[in-house]
């Protein structure tokens, strides 16, 4: 299929292109200078042009705590607006097929866990994301909604918080795994002999490796066309204060951690349910969590070196 893939010049949407063209497919990804999807006719005219088969929706504004903090109105204004402007002009393109990404923010602050697809609408998102979360979820009831009145073969899918080698390493917008690598690399090289993380160490997350993710996509792209959404994890969970502990082994800082337990935690737990994905999708993440740390690891390093050595 020839496949457009918003945001495919960031971190999901490269590996995602790449996994593409290696199973046969025909990415197309673009720049924002050549697309604004903010803009519904900039978009109209992307579509009209590269008549592409397929859409999957990649592109988001997204950052950790503090940026979701900041921004909420710029998180949910745009992560909506460009929601809209994608499965509305693929209705009307007929684009035969779109996969939305949603995100795990969509969920109640206090689902159950493991948490199941069913229970997306049983509350309200913690509220530090919920902006971001809310925006995103109202793409599930767009997705459901043109399928029920236009018959289109829209799908949603649920991915947990990704890492891996091209992730955003920037301090302002940068999710845990990267902002934990940044910061103790830096007290390495500093030979600071402390620092300080968010909250109390206590919550939980999930995460997946970034072409774990790709492979999902893929496979949701080829084979999954029903109206309910999907949880795309790994299905385990880790505390923050040990994942602390993995990241500090994996960049060999010696100092000590302190946690600041008068900033926020975020939500208290997250771990997804992934019985649908391996059923519906013949899915299941490969890659363990000390391995994508340090290859994530071994990537941030290497592109250090190259930024020192300009």
């Amino acid at each position: 299929m020839k496949v457009l893939v918003t945001g495919g010049r960031g971190f999901l949407g490269k590996a995602l292109c790449s996994y593409l063209f290696t199973k046969g497919h025909d990415p197309i990804s673009f720049t924002s200078s050549s697309c604004d999807i903010l803009n519904c006719e900039s978009f109209n005219h992307l579509l009209y042009r590269t008549k592409p088969d397929a859409v999957i929706h990649l592109a988001a504004k997204v950052g950790g705590i503090g940026a979701n903090k900041k921004n909420p109105a710029v998180f949910a204004y745009q992560n909506l607006q460009m929601g809209i402007n994608v499965i509305d002009s693929c209705h009307r393109a007929g684009v035969k097929k779109v996969v939305i990404a949603g995100t795990i923010c969509a969920y109640p602050k206090f689902t159950p866990v493991p948490f199941k697809e069913e229970s997306i609408w049983n509350g309200y998102p913690e509220e530090t994301n919920a902006p971001y979360g809310l925006a995103k979820k109202m793409l599930l009831v767009l997705c459901q909604s043109y399928r029920q009145q236009y018959g289109d073969n829209f799908i949603y899918l649920l991915p947990v918080n990704l890492y891996g080698p091209g992730d955003n390493f920037d301090p302002e917008s940068s999710h845990v795994i990267p902002a934990m690598i940044l910061k103790m690399y830096e007290a390495k090289v500093n030979n600071s002999n402390s620092i300080v993380l968010w909250g109390d160490g206590s919550p939980t997350r999930e995460f997946l490796y970034v072409m774990d993710c790709a492979k999902a996509f893929c496979s949701a792209l080829e084979k999954y066309n029903d109206p309910e959404p999907v949880n795309i994890g790994s299905g385990k969970e880790i505390s923050m204060r040990d994942l602390a502990t993995k990241i500090q082994n994996v960049v060999g800082y010696k100092g000590k951690i302190t946690w600041d337990s008068s900033m926020p935690n975020g939500q208290p737990r997250r771990c997804l349910d992934v019985t649908r994905a391996k059923e519906k999708l013949n899915w299941v993440s490969d890659t363990e969590l000390d391995d994508g740390l340090r290859k994530t690891y071994e990537w941030f390093t290497q592109t250090q070196r190259r930024h020192e050595n300009v």
